[in-house]
């Protein structure tokens, strides 16, 4: 999971627990699966890679006005970590 936040966002992390498993729509019909852990930032700096238009750090009340995933706020909510 380090390797793969490093890759994405240009952080360096420490992985912690599993805090839970979605399936989530993709492009075209394709589900993708997900497994979000908590992680403690160790270093370097946010970037978005060649894969992401933007990457930058929100507060719980920003995610209302970005464009989620269908079923990302829910899932978040319900792991605790953002509010219900």
């Amino acid at each position: 999971m380090a390797r793969e936040v490093l890759e994405e966002t240009g952080l360096c992390v420490e992985c912690g627990r599993l805090l839970g498993t979605a399936e989530l729509p993709g492009p075209d019909g394709t589900i993708i699966d997900v497994s979000d852990y908590l992680a403690v930032v160790t270093g370097g700096e946010l970037a978005a890679a060649d894969d992401a238009a933007d990457a930058r750090w929100v507060t719980a009340a920003n995610l209302a006005s970005l464009p989620l995933t269908d079923g990302l706020a829910g899932y978040l909510a319900a792991w605790a970590v953002t509010p219900p």
